[in-house]
This record gives C-alpha cells, sequence and structure tokens, in this order.
C-alpha cells in the first residue's frame, strides 16, 4: 500500500533537482531552461546562461549572463505560463559583487519596457560575491520576470535566477528554507566557519572554499537555525568531493526546538548512511515531518571531522492533504539523490 502511494504521489524530475507531491508540496523553479533575453550580450555571457540551472559564480566557467556596458541594462526571462510568483532567488558573480547593487526585480505580462515597470518584486540593495539570496515577491502574477539595473554606464550580470510560483500543485510552494537562516558549529578549522553550509552552492571541491570543517572532536556537530519553527519534511546534504565522504556516514540529522546540548538532544529526522563524493542527497524526516526551528547534524563517537558543503531544509507548513492520509502521511524515512 505504501509503494502503490508512494509511486502516485511521488514524482522526481529527471534533473533531480525537484520535487513534486500531490499532497500540496512543490519545489519546482519555472525559470529552469526557458527563453531568456537581455539588453546586450557580451559573447560569453548570453542571457540563457542565467537559466541553465548551474549556479556556478565564476564567470570564466560559463554560467553567467553579462551585458555590455550600457545605459539601464535589463535582463528577462519569459516563463511561458502567467504564474503567481512568490519568490525569486539570484545568485551573484565572484567579480565586481557591486554591479548587482540597486538593480529591481519586476514581474508582468507585458513586453512593454522590455518587461519592466509592471510589478516591482523586490530591489536588490546587495548580493555577496558567489552567493544566492532569497527575494519574496508577495504572490505577484506575470508571465516575465526582468533584472532591471537603472543608472547610465552600467554592466549586468547574473549567474543564475530562479523563479518559484504559488499557483503551482494546490498553491503550496516552499523553498530552501536555509537560506534564510543562520549556521553555527561545534568548531572551525581555519576560516570554513558554518555558513558555507548555507551560501546556496553545492561546489564539493573543499579547496574552493565553500565548505564547512570542523576540528577534529567527539560528537563534532552543525546547527542552522531556521528563525521560526517549521514543519520540516525533508533535508538535502551535499558531501565533499575531493576526498574523505566516509566522514559522513554515520551521522544524524535532528530536528526540534530546543537549544538545550545545542540542537543535538531534538527528534531524529534521519540517519546519513553514506553519501557518496560530491553527491548530494535528500533525506526525508521519519513520520512525514518533524516539528522544529533548529536544524542538526551531528556524527557521534571520538575523534571525528565534519564537513558539509551545502545543507538545503524544506518544508510543508501548509500540509493541507495530509490528514486523508493518516497521521503519518506518506513520505516516509528514507533518502534519494538529489
Amino acid at each position: 500500500m505504501i509503494k502503490h502511494i508512494l509511486t502516485t504521489y511521488l514524482l522526481f524530475l529527471l534533473t533531480g533537482e525537484y520535487l513534486f507531491t500531490q499532497l500540496g508540496v512543490l519545489m519546482q523553479n519555472v525559470a529552469l531552461s526557458r527563453t531568456a533575453d537581455q539588453s546586450s550580450s557580451h559573447p560569453d555571457g548570453p542571457a540563457r546562461n542565467a537559466v541553465d540551472g548551474n549556479r556556478d559564480p565564476n564567470f570564466a566557467k560559463g554560467s553567467c549572463s553579462l551585458t555590455h556596458q550600457e545605459s539601464n541594462p535589463w535582463w528577462r526571462v519569459d516563463l511561458q505560463n502567467v504564474y503567481t510568483v512568490t519568490a525569486v532567488m539570484i545568485t551573484n558573480r565572484n567579480e565586481f559583487e557591486n554591479r548587482l547593487d540597486g538593480a529591481e526585480i519586476w514581474i508582468g505580462n507585458s513586453l512593454e519596457d522590455n518587461g519592466a515597470k509592471k510589478s516591482r518584486c523586490a530591489i536588490i540593495s546587495h548580493i555577496p560575491k558567489g552567493r544566492t539570496f532569497y527575494f519574496p515577491c508577495s504572490s505577484t502574477e506575470g508571465r516575465y520576470v526582468t533584472v532591471f539595473l537603472p543608472g547610465t554606464k552600467k554592466i549586468l550580470t547574473l549567474c543564475d535566477v530562479q523563479v518559484f510560483p504559488l499557483d503551482y500543485a494546490d498553491g503550496n510552494h516552499v523553498p530552501n528554507l536555509a537560506l534564510r537562516g543562520k549556521a553555527f558549529q561545534s568548531s572551525t578549522l581555519s576560516n570554513h566557519d558554518a555558513s558555507r553550509a548555507i551560501d546556496g552552492r553545492r561546489d564539493s571541491n573543499y579547496g574552493d572554499g565553500f565548505c564547512t570543517h570542523t576540528l577534529e572532536e567527539t560528537n563534532p556537530w552543525w546547527r542552522l537555525d531556521l528563525r521560526e519553527t517549521h514543519a520540516v519534511t525533508s533535508v538535502k546534504v551535499t558531501n565533499r568531493g575531493d576526498c574523505c565522504a566516509q566522514r559522513l556516514d554515520g551521522a544524524e540529522i535532528r530536528i526540534g526546538n530546543s537549544a538545550e546540548n545545542n540542537g543535538n538532544d531534538n527528534p531524529k529526522c534521519a540517519s546519513i548512511s553514506h553519501i557518496g563524493e560530491g553527491k548530494t542527497v535528500t533525506f526525508y524526516c521519519e513520520g512525514g515531518s518533524v516539528m522544529g526551528r533548529f536544524v542538526n547534524v551531528i556524527i557521534p563517537g571520538p575523534n571525528n571531522y565534519l564537513t558539509l558543503c551545502e545543507v538545503e531544509v524544506y518544508a510543508a507548513d501548509r500540509l493541507t492533504n495530509q490528514s486523508r492520509l493518516g497521521p503519518r502521511g506518506v513520505l516516509q524515512c528514507g533518502h534519494n539523490r538529489a
């Protein structure tokens, strides 16, 4: 019966990037691989680079858009359908991080003014280099999402743009909550602090500087404060890719509202048996969901290191259909490739 329900209610995209459920949980970037345009194009920075699903902020790697220097440059994606957009996520370039300062995100149904000046979602005050920031849009309807940079002698570059709709699969889209949280860990090796696991990047090469690392110790832990309580259904973890994949073996994901013992005594969401080098695995919480503000990853035992290259947290606070399937829902303990 459970197998039938899972088959009926769960569908994973071939990219492995997003999870759909008919239970009202949806994680889908509707900008992915859609048609994009911009006011002008550097030969190595076409508009489509910002919707290729690659957040790599290194322009030389070929995954960022880039205009020429001009007045009021813009970038636009055609979602090909009208959505009620609830959030936009943007990844800034590693170099020239201040170029995006003052950019505006506009949403609308018309191409007049190149899609700008319809309904403004947000103003980008600043995104640090290489970081991904989340901009809520207060449920703005539109087919076109435009990033507009007002002023003269401006250059617009975007390394990734993601658009999340509200009006899809029962209207219950939930983004990666970790991007809005604050992270801590039991100790820090060099400058590989806890925040590197919630920077929006799955770069698993430790040498690139986007992974956390504790000292060798007993029961090393990493903790995320979501700032408020959520019904967490799943957690994605990206392991280090250049070595030492086995270090995460036996780690536990714990979620709850208690900060006692640094949150490590909270209920267990799932256990990590193994994650391959550089791989991202999704862990579903036992019992369907776990209520909590704090998300911990802890490795029990002495002489352990804890390294995390990315942690993503998804919740179903408005899970409207769960009562029809019983108090435990259908999302059972387990894991899948992200």
